[in-house]
């Protein structure tokens, strides 16, 4: 069997999921990843979620045209609410989103009861990923695995998380920037935080400019600052 081609962000991410799960992929636009885990013989079956017309119709066409329409199912629906549990999901993978809808579509999965806290989180938000680790440690899921690529001339984070018992604490140099990434300092990281000083120093000279006093303002981005120095 033909595996589907993926970009690298996808195949990383796809590295994430265990061997036999079954899969939700929330937000799965063309189903490439369940489609892709499925050629591979890595899932048992999948999911494939979308809350809009045209990219459920095209999520359609892609599990047709590879033959999978009995072990990928494409739900029309928004979030989480795809998933029941009768259908015995081990795995959700939501990814491509800002961190901010990643982490409401897990809000509204948990209150409406879609997940239970048995699957494996794999996560990969294209801005904001502190949102999604606040996210992740107000209901206590643990951070097992963290990830940093560069694809198509841009820096994702890919976030793996599962539920466990205890309370989870990170400090906030963790939650901002990662936990694993922290420690490990990989130089993608290094250049990304790089960035973001220079960023905030520009952010500053301005506030530093500005007619109203902005102390406040510009302590807070001296902060920012400040903790990302310390990590390089």
């Amino acid at each position: 069997m033909t595996v589907m081609n993926l970009t690298k962000r996808l195949e990383q991410v796809a590295t994430y999921v265990p061997q036999g799960a079954i899969v939700a992929d929330i937000g799965s636009d063309h189903a490439y990843l369940p489609v892709y885990l499925k050629q591979k013989g890595q899932i048992e079956a999948a999911i494939a979620g979308e809350v809009v017309k045209g990219p459920y119709e095209s999520a359609v066409s892609s599990v047709k045209e590879a033959g999978l329409t009995k072990d990928i199912e494409v739900r029309l629906g928004d979030g989480l609410q795809v998933i029941e549990a009768k259908d015995g999901v081990s795995c959700v993978t939501i990814c491509g989103m800002g961190g901010e809808l990643i982490a409401s579509i897990l809000e509204a999965g948990k209150k409406g009861g879609h997940i239970t806290g048995q699957e494996r989180l794999v996560l990969q938000a294209n801005v904001a990923e502190h949102l999604v680790r606040k996210w992740l440690v107000a209901n206590n899921y643990q951070i097992i695995a963290e990830e940093i690529l560069e694809d198509n001339h841009r820096i994702y984070e890919i976030i793996v998380a599962e539920q466990v018992a205890e309370a989870v604490v990170y400090s906030e140099l963790e939650i901002q920037h990662g936990v694993f990434l922290t420690k490990e300092k990989p130089a993608l990281a290094r250049a990304k935080w790089l960035g973001l000083i220079q960023k905030n120093q520009y952010v500053l000279d301005q506030l530093a400019k500005s007619s109203t006093p902005q102390v406040e303002k510009m302590k807070k981005v001296q902060q920012e600052m400040d903790m990302l120095k310390g990590l390089l």
